[in-house]
């Protein structure tokens, strides 16, 4: 048996394949499996499996290899063609082809020269099925030339002049990696002032004086060849406005001078693109770059925008400083106007870029091989998109299909080749090219035509293991043509398994998407097609998860101590888990003071850098649990223990070098309590706007008790600052005093700009105010400007108070709009905003969807389609459509005026959608509407559909009445239910014996208009266990049981003598015992009075006779023979004492110790406990020294279970003072309990014995 072991995760498709796909199945679905051992004699046309690219660039340096891999069966031989024409291998001795490969080896290390092999190559991969072919492989070999020598004169300019240094590399293949380094190999610096442009040129904003040097060198990297070529140096001098007016000094008077200086200060201008405006292309999927580079004193900043729209979130980045624009993957929606800006102090200029992107072709839906049988019909689609639009061609085994052979089961139809009736002959290899003038893409697919039985490729008896409520997934690869239909069955008997509880997959996988420990079993799978079926056994066990139940705690240990952690696992049984330990995620250190036993890690003489996270992880093959704990590291506790404790608060706050934008603070740091102060935090309130109010301004280090503080404009400051240590924070400091700064204009615009309409005639423009420290002067207000995106007019703008929201009215409905908020106060206004876009009102959709029609899948699902509406006539947001849909009321329910309609929302622009948990067999009847943010607009017309007939539900009771001797009667009730028109009952019964065995099984059929049925022949005093379900056109519906017994034949019943048990009259039960398991018995119950005597009778059997597991203790050997060897040690005992009671008399023990002194009489040997010799002469003899009588006189029972006082059946084991034994033998059965001292150890009868010698 093969063991599989299920994976965490594993998720397939389980949608249904619509039926106009049905005929272009997927190669995942219906590829030929080359494997030789299970398909030995099945042949398949050829397949291009791996290829060099389109575009191959090779390195000069090396042999040149061009890939073609191919497979099919037989194998395919391979060819090539070399600028459209055969390319002969065997006539060039450099040229090799590898075994069993169409791969081309051309062997130029050794002689030849790459440029001698540059051109178009494409392979072809033949056998008797078909041709497959390759793209067009452009080989051309790598270049990377030298620069071309050239004179460079030094550069001198003013300090504050823009600069640009040329790269202008040589042109390579491919293109060159830029960047510019000096002599020393090192980089040079790049800012917002200096940056390299997309072209490799080097741009300077302004130069500084610090930028003179003579080693400014350009290199370029080619990389396919790890070539770097370098660019002669060029040297820039920046000389100073101060040297240039040194010489003139005497000539210029202070005001000429002064004029001078503030001149070199100017506004931006664009250094990169020229002009107001440029246009850029780019491919779809391609990165597109935008680039402005601007000059101007101050260094002026870029910012960028779109036009019409906003720019793609998780697409965009800033390069260089913001001045190069990156959108990713780019797409057609890219396109349109690009703005960027570029800003100082003394002005602002815009470049608009319009961006347009073009698309080679990419697929909609490429070609897929398609397996057919002969007289099956199929279709092959290539749909392809691009811009411009890209034209389809096909192509036969490698030969365009207009000259190809004849086939007269193939159609050609624009995009799709149509096959019907095929046979064996129309097997070949299709290709689809669709082009446009920016590329091409090839397509291969086969249609390869065979008739197979099903057959199933996974291995027999494979074995799943999975955790119990996770997914199972059982594997059932199948092959067949036609397509084999697969069902699944568990265990030996039953029906197949139903969607509704499982998941069946179009590979023939079954889901069961929580497996449970019931799931456990046998699974067979079962593939037909009109060719025969097979059928395969898997096997599925489920297993308890593993779980942490004692988990590893948090520990703080100190230096040089010992520390445990503990992790127990528990898991199933039969899986063996391992356990391993981990630090900070990573192994234990390999150091003899780790130790890992059983459940614990123990880690000794514990370091400063055995602190961290330590983690438990438990894996078995089928899951894995972890649990982590911190263990922190202290010092030992000093003696005295130092007092540890938060800092005290700075004092003595101090503002210096107030300036309009900063001021510096100092302060004296209080105690740090044995702690060192780590760091000082600064918190500012402004009075004006916000007091009472502390905001964080900025943490300095805690060796620092200064910090230069950077402040807004029209702020009324205070500060205060709070030391910390690793203990905490301190309390703050006083506040410092109060520093009001000069307004000035707003530096920000409010963010959150939306147009949004509340009425179909208005726009709604919102914004997020700015708060009173965002305002930077007195009297914020708003300049609220908008136009329409699409229109030409000029932008209306309005001034509004500090309020975050303007209505504009009078607005069409729903047209874009482009809005700017931009912030002013009494100094003047902030920055150009940006644009945004937005949306007048909308209105409820004028128009329903049209073309609406229903395909029912099966009786409880079905798929609707329809034609979208107009997007001009939705006059909104398109949110969706919405699908209402009820059934049809009978005539009675048709006088309600409420009817119950449910409703289905699908998102967004679908134009198709599945209606589920339809009822079956029954009339429905639907609209569709599209809805908006307004509401929902007009409903199509009603279309009316019904579902086919399913499987009925259980009838709704079942109940046997009366029963006779061999009949039984059966009443029912039809199914609630029926899910169609019932065709019949079936019902199944079997009898059960004594011991709960199942008999045969019955089958009956019923007809459906039915509700009584009486079976005959039956059994006397038997029960029977019925099984009865109904069925409908669809199938077998659930099932309902019921069991029930025929009546006792009394003729049977024996000739036994009725038994007789008198009952008090005041009890309503009686139990009867004694009874024979497995036996029919007949009782009873009779009353007797004034009115004579009344009985009643009922007829009952026992239950099967159960296997006792208790032993009867009464029947052992070994007990046996200890209860007879119990019952003559109390015979000789009783007789013993009966004979000392006969005697009876008084006397003192010392007397009678001395009268009987005889030497023949031997004690009792005190050190084992024997008895010496006994003498018949004296019948009478005292107590012995050596007794272990007790000195009470007493004999008491401990622990021994042989004590006399038991065996004496109630004797009371005393004697006098003379020693006689002056009990009386009595017949109580109590035992009294012994008074007195107790003896350290419990006579045994031996003892006892020797007491009465």
């Amino acid at each position: 048996m093969q063991l599989k072991i299920m994976p965490k995760k594993k998720r397939l498709s389980a949608g249904r394949v619509p039926l106009i796909l049905f005929l272009c199945q997927m190669i995942s679905a219906l590829d030929v499996p080359l494997d030789s051992k299970l398909l030995e004699d099945l042949v398949q046309p050829p397949t291009i499996i791996q290829q060099s690219p389109k575009d191959y660039i090779i390195d000069p340096r090396e042999n040149i290899v061009i890939q073609c891999e191919a497979k099919g069966k037989p194998p395919p031989s391979f060819s090539w063609t070399r600028n459209g024409t055969h390319f002969d291998i065997d006539k060039d001795p450099l040229v090799t082809m590898k075994t069993g490969s169409g791969t081309l080896v051309i062997n130029i290390m050794s002689e030849g020269k790459a440029e001698t092999y540059e051109g178009v190559y494409q392979c072809t991969a033949r056998n008797e099925r078909g041709a497959a072919i390759s793209n067009n492989i452009v080989v051309r070999p790598s270049r990377s030339p030298l620069w071309t020598k050239e004179k460079l004169e030094p550069i001198t300019l003013r300090s504050g002049q823009s600069l640009v240094l040329p790269c202008r590399p040589p042109i390579g293949l491919p293109p060159a990696i830029i960047f510019w380094m000096d002599n020393s190999f090192q980089r040079l610096p790049q800012s917002e002032r200096v940056s390299q442009g997309l072209n490799g040129d080097l741009y300077f904003s302004n130069v500084l004086p610090e930028d003179s040097r003579e080693d400014y060198i350009c290199y370029a990297r080619f990389n396919h060849t790890q070539t770097i070529q370098q660019k002669q140096p060029i040297s820039v001098k920046v000389i100073l406005v101060d040297e240039l007016n040194d010489t003139i000094a005497a000539n210029l008077s202070d005001t000429e001078v002064y004029g001078a200086k503030s001149n070199r200060e100017r506004p931006p201008t664009f250094l990169t693109p020229e002009g107001n405006a440029s246009n850029k292309e780019e491919l779809r999927g391609n990165v597109l770059s935008l680039e402005c580079i601007a000059e101007g004193l101050p260094t002026p900043i870029i910012y960028w925008i779109k036009e019409d729209g906003t720019l793609p979130i998780n697409r965009t980045f800033y390069r260089n400083f913001q001045k190069t624009l990156q959108i990713i993957q780019v797409s057609e929606a890219d396109s349109g106007k690009y703005q960027c800006i570029a800003k100082n102090a003394l002005g602002v200029i815009h470049h608009t870029i319009s961006v347009t992107v073009k698309a080679a072709p990419y697929w909609i839906m490429a070609p897929q091989n398609l397996v057919l049988s002969p007289g099956e019909d199929g279709a092959l689609i290539c749909r392809a998109n691009g811009n411009p639009k890209p034209r389809i061609s096909w192509l036969s085994n490698g030969v365009p299909i207009e000259i190809a052979p004849d086939d007269p089961s193939r159609k050609i139809s624009g995009d799709t080749i149509i096959f019907s009736s095929v046979q064996e002959r129309s097997s070949a290899v299709y290709q689809c090219n669709a082009s446009n003038e920016y590329g091409y893409l090839l397509g291969n697919a086969f249609v390869n035509v065979l008739a197979e039985p099903p057959r199933i490729l996974t291995s027999a008896n494979t074995l799943y293991q999975v955790i119990a409520n996770r997914p199972a997934l059982l594997d059932c690869a199948f092959f067949g043509s036609p397509l084999p239909t697969i069902e699944w069955f568990k265990g030996t008997k039953g029906s197949a398994l139903r969607e509704d509880t499982y998941v069946l997959h179009e590979n023939g996988t079954l889901e069961i998407p929580v497996a449970q420990k019931d799931s456990t079993g046998t699974y067979t799978c079962v593939a037909r097609n009109k060719l025969g079926m097979a059928k395969n056994e898997v096997h599925l066990e489920i297993k308890d998860p593993t779980r942490i139940i004692k988990q590893p705690e948090y520990a703080v240990v100190q230096r040089g101590s010992t520390v445990s952690f503990e992790c127990k696992v528990k898991h199933d049984h039969t899986l063996i888990p391992t356990v391993i330990w981990l630090k900070d995620n990573g192994e234990l250190p390999s150091d003899g003071r780790f130790t890992i036993d059983k459940d614990h890690l123990v880690v000794a003489d514990v370091s400063d850098n055995d602190g961290g996270t330590y983690t438990c992880v438990a894996n078995t093959t089928l899951d894995n649990v972890s649990a982590s704990a911190v263990l922190s590291v202290v010092a030992p506790t000093p003696t005295p223990a130092p007092i540890y404790d938060v800092p005290n608060p700075p004092f003595d706050l101090e503002l210096t070098d107030q300036l309009d934008k900063s001021v510096q603070l100092s302060w004296t740091p209080g105690d740090d309590n044995n702690s060192p102060i780590t760091k000082f935090i600064i918190e500012y309130e402004d009075a004006m706007h916000e007091a009472g109010l502390w905001r964080h301004q900025t943490e300095v280090p805690g060796t620092q008790t200064t910090a230069q503080l950077k402040l807004s404009p029209y702020v009324n400051y205070s500060f205060r600052v709070m030391a910390e240590n690793s203990l905490g924070r301190s309390l703050p400091s006083e506040a410092s005093e109060q520093y009001l700064t000069k307004a000035a204009e707003p530096d920000k615009n409010p963010m959150t700009v939306e147009g949004l309409g509340s009425e179909p005639d208005n726009l709604v423009i919102t914004w997020q105010p700015l708060n009173g420290f965002e305002s930077n002067g007195p009297g914020l207000q708003y300049k609220v400007s908008w136009r329409q995106k699409d229109g030409d007019d000029e932008w209306t703008s309005v001034v509004v108070a500090n309020v975050s929201k303007y209505i504009v009215s009078g607005t069409p409905t729903f047209v874009p709009y482009l809005i700017k908020v931009q912030a002013l106060n009494d100094v003047g206004f902030a920055p150009e905003p940006a644009v945004v876009m937005g949306h007048s009102g909308e209105d409820l959709p004028m128009v329903a969807p049209g073309n609406v029609h229903v395909t029912v899948v099966n009786s409880t699902l079905a798929e609707v389609h329809w034609d979208p509406v107009p997007l001009k006539s939705v006059r909104g947001h398109l949110q969706g459509y919405r699908i209402y849909y009820w059934t049809d009321q009978n005539s009675s329910k048709r006088n309600r005026r409420h009817i119950e309609k449910k409703i289905l929302t699908f998102q967004g622009s679908k134009t198709h959608g599945m209606l589920p948990g339809l009822e079956p067999f029954s009339h429905y009847t639907l609209n569709i509407r599209v809805i908006n943010g307004k509401g929902e607009g007009p409903a199509s017309p009603d279309r009316v559909f019904h579902t086919p007939e399913g499987v009925p539900s259980a009838p709704s009771s079942l109940k046997i009445v009366n029963p006779t001797l061999d009949s039984l009667t059966l009443e029912w009730d039809p199914p609630s239910h029926p899910n169609g028109i019932l065709t019949e009952y079936t019902l199944k019964y079997q009898p059960i014996n004594s011991t709960h065995e199942l008999g045969p099984l019955v089958d009956l059929k019923i007809p459906a208009n039915k509700t009584r049925w009486t079976l005959k022949n039956l059994n006397f005093s038997t029960r029977y266990k019925f099984y009865f379900y109904a069925q409908t056109s669809a199938g077998s519906g659930s099932q309902i049981t019921e069991e029930a017994v025929t009546t006792v034949d009394e003729g049977k019943m024996g000739k036994e003598e009725w038994r007789k048990e008198i009952v008090n009259g005041s009890r309503s039960f009686f139990g009867l015992k004694g009874l024979m398991p497995g036996t029919a018995y007949k009782v009873r119950v009779g009353a007797e009075g004034d009115s004579g005597f009344v009985s009643s009778e009922d007829v009952f059997e026992t239950g099967p006779a159960m296997a006792s597991r208790q032993v009867d203790i009464a029947t052992q050997g070994w007990f046996i023979g200890l209860m007879c060897a119990v019952a003559l040690l109390i015979l000789i005992l009783l007789i013993v004492c009966f004979i000392r009671r006969n005697k009876g008399g008084k006397y003192p023990v010392k007397e009678k110790e001395d009268a009987h002194a005889d030497p023949e009489i031997q004690p009792m040997k005190e050190d084992d406990g024997t008895f010496g010799e006994y003498s018949d002469a004296e019948d009478h003899k005292p107590l012995k020294k050596g007794s272990r009588t007790p000195s009470d006189r007493t004999v008491k029972k401990e622990d021994s279970d042989d004590s006399l006082v038991d065996y004496g059946e109630g004797v009371n084991g005393q004697f006098n003072e003379d020693g006689s034994f002056i009990g009386q033998y009595s017949g109580k059965k109590e035992k009294e309990p012994a008074e007195g001292n107790e003896s350290s150890e419990a006579p045994s009868p031996v003892n006892a014995m020797n007491s009465f010698v």
